[in-house]
Protein backbone atom coordinates (compact mmCIF):
# COMPACT_ATOMS: atom_id res chain seq x y z
CA UNK A 1 0.00 0.00 0.00
CA UNK A 2 1.12 3.26 -0.66
CA UNK A 3 1.59 5.29 2.30
CA UNK A 4 -0.02 8.59 0.69
CA UNK A 5 -3.26 6.84 0.56
CA UNK A 6 -3.66 7.36 4.33
CA UNK A 7 -3.79 11.38 3.65
CA UNK A 8 -6.89 12.67 3.02
CA UNK A 9 -6.61 15.70 0.42
CA UNK A 10 -8.95 18.23 2.12
CA UNK A 11 -10.56 20.99 -0.36
CA UNK A 12 -8.98 24.77 0.35
CA UNK A 13 -10.61 27.30 2.33
CA UNK A 14 -12.90 29.68 0.11
CA UNK A 15 -11.36 32.59 1.94
CA UNK A 16 -8.03 32.14 3.97
CA UNK A 17 -7.15 35.68 5.79
CA UNK A 18 -3.93 33.73 6.92
CA UNK A 19 -2.87 32.72 3.66
CA UNK A 20 0.02 33.85 1.47
CA UNK A 21 0.05 36.20 -0.84
CA UNK A 22 3.84 35.91 -2.65
CA UNK A 23 3.85 34.33 -5.71
CA UNK A 24 7.17 32.31 -5.43
CA UNK A 25 5.04 30.18 -2.07
CA UNK A 26 2.62 28.95 -4.29
CA UNK A 27 2.39 25.30 -4.77
CA UNK A 28 -0.05 23.61 -7.80
CA UNK A 29 -1.15 21.32 -4.24
CA UNK A 30 -0.99 21.82 -0.52
CA UNK A 31 -0.23 25.76 -0.62
CA UNK A 32 -1.66 28.05 1.60
CA UNK A 33 -3.81 30.34 -0.93
CA UNK A 34 -6.10 33.38 0.51
CA UNK A 35 -8.18 31.95 -2.29
CA UNK A 36 -7.97 36.02 -3.80
CA UNK A 37 -7.12 35.54 -7.59
CA UNK A 38 -4.19 37.77 -7.18
CA UNK A 39 -2.70 37.72 -10.43
CA UNK A 40 -0.60 40.82 -10.61
CA UNK A 41 1.93 37.81 -10.06
CA UNK A 42 1.72 35.07 -11.81
CA UNK A 43 4.10 32.13 -10.99
CA UNK A 44 2.95 28.76 -13.26
CA UNK A 45 3.09 31.69 -16.47
CA UNK A 46 2.01 28.37 -19.04
CA UNK A 47 -1.04 27.87 -16.96
CA UNK A 48 -2.49 31.73 -16.71
CA UNK A 49 -1.22 31.13 -20.96
CA UNK A 50 -3.74 28.20 -21.53
CA UNK A 51 -5.91 29.73 -19.95
CA UNK A 52 -6.01 33.39 -22.33
CA UNK A 53 -5.37 30.98 -25.06
CA UNK A 54 -8.64 28.75 -24.01
CA UNK A 55 -10.92 31.64 -22.81
CA UNK A 56 -10.12 33.75 -26.03
CA UNK A 57 -8.40 32.55 -28.50
CA UNK A 58 -10.07 29.45 -29.44
CA UNK A 59 -13.33 30.30 -28.32
CA UNK A 60 -16.16 28.90 -30.63
CA UNK A 61 -20.27 28.39 -31.20
CA UNK A 62 -21.24 25.21 -32.79
CA UNK A 63 -24.23 26.82 -34.43
CA UNK A 64 -21.85 28.77 -36.82
CA UNK A 65 -21.10 25.58 -38.75
CA UNK A 66 -24.54 25.28 -40.79
CA UNK A 67 -24.93 21.27 -40.74
CA UNK A 68 -27.90 20.55 -43.63
CA UNK A 69 -25.68 18.75 -46.19
CA UNK A 70 -24.33 16.48 -43.26
CA UNK A 71 -28.18 15.44 -42.76
CA UNK A 72 -28.29 14.92 -46.13
CA UNK A 73 -25.31 12.56 -46.37
CA UNK A 74 -26.38 10.38 -42.79
CA UNK A 75 -29.81 10.09 -44.96
CA UNK A 76 -28.60 9.33 -48.60
CA UNK A 77 -24.42 8.22 -48.38
CA UNK A 78 -23.85 6.60 -45.40
CA UNK A 79 -23.07 2.80 -44.85
CA UNK A 80 -25.08 1.19 -41.92
CA UNK A 81 -22.17 0.61 -40.41
CA UNK A 82 -20.41 4.24 -40.81
CA UNK A 83 -23.83 5.28 -39.20
CA UNK A 84 -23.33 2.95 -36.51
CA UNK A 85 -20.00 3.84 -35.36
CA UNK A 86 -21.12 8.06 -36.17
CA UNK A 87 -23.75 7.84 -33.30
CA UNK A 88 -21.64 4.88 -31.02
CA UNK A 89 -18.81 7.40 -31.34
CA UNK A 90 -21.00 10.46 -30.33
CA UNK A 91 -22.41 8.94 -27.67
CA UNK A 92 -19.56 7.89 -26.14
CA UNK A 93 -17.86 11.26 -26.57
CA UNK A 94 -20.80 12.51 -24.81
CA UNK A 95 -20.41 10.56 -21.93
CA UNK A 96 -16.34 12.24 -21.37
CA UNK A 97 -17.38 15.05 -21.85
CA UNK A 98 -20.51 15.29 -19.21
CA UNK A 99 -17.70 13.60 -17.22
CA UNK A 100 -15.46 16.76 -17.65
CA UNK A 101 -17.55 19.14 -16.54
CA UNK A 102 -18.31 17.59 -13.00
CA UNK A 103 -14.46 16.38 -12.10
CA UNK A 104 -12.72 19.54 -12.93
CA UNK A 105 -14.88 21.14 -10.19
CA UNK A 106 -12.93 18.53 -8.11
CA UNK A 107 -9.70 19.52 -9.11
CA UNK A 108 -10.50 22.90 -8.86
CA UNK A 109 -11.51 22.67 -5.26
CA UNK A 110 -7.93 20.98 -4.48
CA UNK A 111 -5.64 23.54 -6.88
CA UNK A 112 -3.83 26.27 -4.96
CA UNK A 113 -2.91 28.27 -7.52
CA UNK A 114 -5.10 30.56 -8.73
CA UNK A 115 -3.95 30.65 -12.17
CA UNK A 116 -3.75 27.32 -12.58
CA UNK A 117 -7.39 27.10 -11.29
CA UNK A 118 -8.51 29.88 -13.66
CA UNK A 119 -7.41 27.46 -16.13
CA UNK A 120 -9.25 24.15 -15.05
CA UNK A 121 -12.34 26.82 -15.06
CA UNK A 122 -11.54 27.46 -18.61
CA UNK A 123 -11.30 23.60 -19.92
CA UNK A 124 -15.00 23.54 -17.83
CA UNK A 125 -16.57 25.57 -19.97
CA UNK A 126 -14.78 23.81 -23.37
CA UNK A 127 -16.10 20.47 -22.26
CA UNK A 128 -19.13 22.72 -21.52
CA UNK A 129 -19.10 23.75 -25.35
CA UNK A 130 -18.25 20.41 -26.73
CA UNK A 131 -21.21 18.93 -24.63
CA UNK A 132 -23.85 21.37 -26.87
CA UNK A 133 -22.23 21.02 -29.90
CA UNK A 134 -22.72 16.96 -29.87
CA UNK A 135 -26.43 18.19 -29.13
CA UNK A 136 -26.48 20.63 -32.04
CA UNK A 137 -25.05 17.63 -34.09
CA UNK A 138 -27.06 15.04 -33.29
CA UNK A 139 -30.73 17.76 -33.56
CA UNK A 140 -29.07 18.88 -36.86
CA UNK A 141 -28.69 15.16 -38.29
CA UNK A 142 -30.86 12.94 -37.26
CA UNK A 143 -34.61 13.00 -35.41
CA UNK A 144 -35.34 13.58 -32.18
CA UNK A 145 -36.41 9.74 -31.86
CA UNK A 146 -32.82 8.71 -32.86
CA UNK A 147 -31.22 11.27 -30.75
CA UNK A 148 -32.86 10.31 -27.52
CA UNK A 149 -31.72 6.84 -28.54
CA UNK A 150 -27.95 7.86 -28.93
CA UNK A 151 -27.87 9.75 -25.88
CA UNK A 152 -28.81 6.48 -24.31
CA UNK A 153 -27.10 4.31 -26.20
CA UNK A 154 -24.82 3.27 -22.67
CA UNK A 155 -28.19 1.84 -21.14
CA UNK A 156 -28.94 -1.19 -24.28
CA UNK A 157 -25.11 -1.54 -25.41
CA UNK A 158 -23.35 -3.04 -22.82
CA UNK A 159 -19.39 -2.53 -24.07
CA UNK A 160 -20.57 1.52 -24.10
CA UNK A 161 -21.62 0.73 -20.63
CA UNK A 162 -18.25 -0.55 -19.26
CA UNK A 163 -16.46 1.60 -21.09
CA UNK A 164 -18.20 4.51 -19.68
CA UNK A 165 -17.84 2.89 -16.20
CA UNK A 166 -14.07 2.16 -16.51
CA UNK A 167 -13.41 5.61 -17.43
CA UNK A 168 -15.36 7.10 -14.35
CA UNK A 169 -14.33 5.07 -12.13
CA UNK A 170 -10.91 6.23 -11.61
CA UNK A 171 -13.16 9.66 -10.55
CA UNK A 172 -15.43 8.24 -8.50
CA UNK A 173 -12.58 6.79 -6.65
CA UNK A 174 -11.66 10.01 -5.41
CA UNK A 175 -14.87 11.58 -5.28
CA UNK A 176 -15.64 8.32 -2.73
CA UNK A 177 -12.45 8.64 -0.82
CA UNK A 178 -10.01 11.63 -1.51
CA UNK A 179 -6.71 11.08 -0.41
CA UNK A 180 -3.70 12.65 -1.97
CA UNK A 181 -2.81 8.66 -3.98
CA UNK A 182 -6.39 9.08 -5.38
CA UNK A 183 -6.10 12.79 -6.53
CA UNK A 184 -2.68 11.80 -8.48
CA UNK A 185 -4.41 8.57 -10.02
CA UNK A 186 -7.77 10.86 -11.04
CA UNK A 187 -5.15 13.80 -12.52
CA UNK A 188 -3.75 10.72 -14.83
CA UNK A 189 -6.74 9.50 -15.18
CA UNK A 190 -7.97 12.74 -16.45
CA UNK A 191 -4.79 13.12 -18.26
CA UNK A 192 -5.49 9.82 -20.26
CA UNK A 193 -8.90 10.62 -21.32
CA UNK A 194 -7.70 14.22 -23.00
CA UNK A 195 -5.04 12.34 -24.96
CA UNK A 196 -6.13 8.62 -25.50
CA UNK A 197 -9.78 8.24 -24.59
CA UNK A 198 -11.25 10.41 -27.71
CA UNK A 199 -8.93 9.47 -30.63
CA UNK A 200 -9.73 6.54 -32.44
CA UNK A 201 -13.59 8.28 -32.53
CA UNK A 202 -11.53 11.25 -33.65
CA UNK A 203 -10.22 9.09 -36.26
CA UNK A 204 -13.42 7.99 -37.55
CA UNK A 205 -14.43 10.77 -37.87
CA UNK A 206 -11.48 11.93 -39.88
CA UNK A 207 -11.57 9.08 -42.58
CA UNK A 208 -14.96 10.11 -42.76
CA UNK A 209 -14.26 13.83 -43.70
CA UNK A 210 -11.01 12.85 -45.98
CA UNK A 211 -13.80 10.99 -47.96
CA UNK A 212 -16.18 14.36 -48.06
CA UNK A 213 -18.08 12.55 -45.98
CA UNK A 214 -20.13 14.48 -42.89
CA UNK A 215 -17.72 17.41 -43.43
CA UNK A 216 -19.30 19.96 -40.76
CA UNK A 217 -19.63 17.33 -37.97
CA UNK A 218 -15.70 16.79 -39.15
CA UNK A 219 -15.61 20.66 -38.25
CA UNK A 220 -16.82 20.62 -35.13
CA UNK A 221 -14.61 17.78 -34.33
CA UNK A 222 -11.52 19.59 -35.42
CA UNK A 223 -12.40 22.62 -32.80
CA UNK A 224 -13.33 20.10 -30.00
CA UNK A 225 -9.69 18.13 -30.91
CA UNK A 226 -8.27 21.37 -30.89
CA UNK A 227 -9.53 22.27 -27.32
CA UNK A 228 -8.50 18.61 -25.89
CA UNK A 229 -4.60 19.21 -26.98
CA UNK A 230 -5.17 22.83 -25.06
CA UNK A 231 -6.18 20.39 -22.20
CA UNK A 232 -3.87 17.67 -22.80
CA UNK A 233 -1.12 20.16 -22.42
CA UNK A 234 -2.61 21.68 -19.10
CA UNK A 235 -2.31 18.50 -17.36
CA UNK A 236 0.54 17.59 -19.03
CA UNK A 237 1.97 20.71 -17.26
CA UNK A 238 0.48 20.25 -13.89
CA UNK A 239 1.38 16.28 -13.95
CA UNK A 240 5.06 17.70 -14.37
CA UNK A 241 4.68 20.08 -11.96
CA UNK A 242 3.35 17.67 -9.28
CA UNK A 243 6.70 15.80 -9.69
CA UNK A 244 8.74 18.11 -9.11
CA UNK A 245 6.95 19.88 -6.04
CA UNK A 246 5.59 16.39 -4.60
CA UNK A 247 8.45 13.82 -5.26
CA UNK A 248 6.49 11.70 -2.39
CA UNK A 249 3.83 10.99 -4.24
CA UNK A 250 5.35 9.78 -7.27
CA UNK A 251 7.10 6.33 -5.49
CA UNK A 252 8.06 3.86 -7.39
CA UNK A 253 4.91 1.37 -6.66
CA UNK A 254 2.91 4.67 -7.96
CA UNK A 255 4.87 4.92 -10.97
CA UNK A 256 4.09 1.13 -11.76
CA UNK A 257 0.45 2.11 -11.43
CA UNK A 258 0.76 4.83 -14.44
CA UNK A 259 2.31 2.75 -16.53
CA UNK A 260 0.12 0.01 -15.59
CA UNK A 261 -2.98 2.15 -16.34
CA UNK A 262 -1.40 3.97 -19.52
CA UNK A 263 -1.55 0.15 -20.76
CA UNK A 264 -4.89 -0.87 -19.51
CA UNK A 265 -6.28 2.47 -21.79
CA UNK A 266 -4.56 1.93 -24.73
CA UNK A 267 -6.37 -1.89 -24.93
CA UNK A 268 -9.90 -0.39 -23.97
CA UNK A 269 -9.09 2.30 -26.32
CA UNK A 270 -7.87 -0.46 -29.40
CA UNK A 271 -10.81 -2.45 -28.53
CA UNK A 272 -13.28 0.09 -28.47
CA UNK A 273 -11.97 1.28 -31.40
CA UNK A 274 -12.67 -2.15 -33.42
CA UNK A 275 -15.89 -2.34 -32.00
CA UNK A 276 -16.76 1.07 -32.98
CA UNK A 277 -15.59 0.18 -36.72
CA UNK A 278 -16.25 -3.55 -37.02
CA UNK A 279 -13.06 -3.84 -39.68
CA UNK A 280 -15.92 -2.10 -42.01
CA UNK A 281 -14.76 1.58 -42.52
CA UNK A 282 -12.96 2.34 -45.78
CA UNK A 283 -9.50 3.77 -44.76
CA UNK A 284 -9.13 2.53 -41.51
CA UNK A 285 -8.85 -0.87 -40.18
CA UNK A 286 -8.15 -2.72 -37.06
CA UNK A 287 -4.14 -3.03 -37.55
CA UNK A 288 -4.06 1.33 -38.24
CA UNK A 289 -6.31 1.84 -34.74
CA UNK A 290 -3.93 -0.73 -32.81
CA UNK A 291 -0.93 0.98 -33.83
CA UNK A 292 -2.23 4.63 -34.19
CA UNK A 293 -3.32 4.26 -30.06
CA UNK A 294 0.19 2.88 -29.26
CA UNK A 295 1.52 5.57 -31.09
CA UNK A 296 -0.26 8.00 -28.88
CA UNK A 297 0.08 6.10 -26.11
CA UNK A 298 4.11 6.42 -26.61
CA UNK A 299 3.49 10.18 -26.97
CA UNK A 300 1.57 10.78 -24.18
CA UNK A 301 3.36 8.35 -22.08
CA UNK A 302 7.04 9.72 -22.86
CA UNK A 303 5.86 13.71 -22.54
CA UNK A 304 5.08 13.06 -18.67
CA UNK A 305 8.39 11.60 -18.48
CA UNK A 306 8.38 7.92 -18.76
CA UNK A 307 9.61 5.17 -21.32
CA UNK A 308 7.25 4.34 -23.91
CA UNK A 309 4.83 1.25 -23.92
CA UNK A 310 5.67 0.52 -27.11
CA UNK A 311 9.59 0.93 -28.16
CA UNK A 312 8.47 -1.02 -31.71
CA UNK A 313 5.73 1.61 -32.61
CA UNK A 314 8.07 4.97 -33.61
CA UNK A 315 6.33 6.52 -36.31
CA UNK A 316 2.37 7.65 -36.73
CA UNK A 317 1.14 4.86 -38.93
CA UNK A 318 -1.60 7.97 -39.97
CA UNK A 319 0.45 10.82 -40.22
CA UNK A 320 -2.36 12.40 -42.61
CA UNK A 321 -4.52 12.67 -39.10
CA UNK A 322 -2.26 15.48 -38.23
CA UNK A 323 -2.48 17.68 -41.41
CA UNK A 324 -6.02 16.76 -41.94
CA UNK A 325 -7.35 18.02 -38.47
CA UNK A 326 -5.99 21.44 -38.96
CA UNK A 327 -8.19 24.51 -38.95
CA UNK A 328 -6.90 26.94 -41.12
CA UNK A 329 -5.03 25.17 -43.46
CA UNK A 330 -7.38 27.18 -46.29
CA UNK A 331 -7.49 30.93 -46.58
CA UNK A 332 -11.55 30.54 -46.09
CA UNK A 333 -13.08 29.01 -42.91
CA UNK A 334 -16.57 27.43 -42.51
CA UNK A 335 -18.38 30.75 -43.04
CA UNK A 336 -20.08 30.17 -45.84
CA UNK A 337 -16.30 30.79 -47.42
CA UNK A 338 -15.43 34.09 -45.86
CA UNK A 339 -12.41 35.15 -44.39
CA UNK A 340 -10.92 32.85 -42.16
CA UNK A 341 -10.80 35.41 -39.03
CA UNK A 342 -12.76 33.34 -36.33
CA UNK A 343 -9.68 32.06 -34.42
CA UNK A 344 -5.39 33.30 -34.34
CA UNK A 345 -4.21 29.91 -34.09
CA UNK A 346 -4.03 26.66 -36.31
CA UNK A 347 -3.29 24.31 -33.08
CA UNK A 348 -1.22 23.62 -30.28
CA UNK A 349 2.30 23.20 -30.75
CA UNK A 350 4.15 20.82 -28.78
Amino acid sequence: MIENEKKTFMRKLIFNPQGDREAQKRRIIKGNPTNILELNEIKYKWAFDLYKTMGFTNFWIPEEIQMLEDRKQYETILSDYEKRAYELVLSFLIALDSFQVDMLKDFGRMITAPEVEMAITAQEFQESIHAYSYQFILESVVDPIKADEIYNYWREDEKLLDRNKVVAEIYNEFIRKPTEENFLKAVIGNYVLESLYFYSGFAFFYTLGRQGKMRNTVQQIKYINRDELTHVTLFKNIIQTLRRENPELFSPEMEKWIREYFKYAVNEEIEWGKYVTQNQILGINDTLIERYIKYLGNLRLTQIGFEPLYPEITENPMKWIDEFRKINNTKTDFFQAKPQTYTKSNELKW
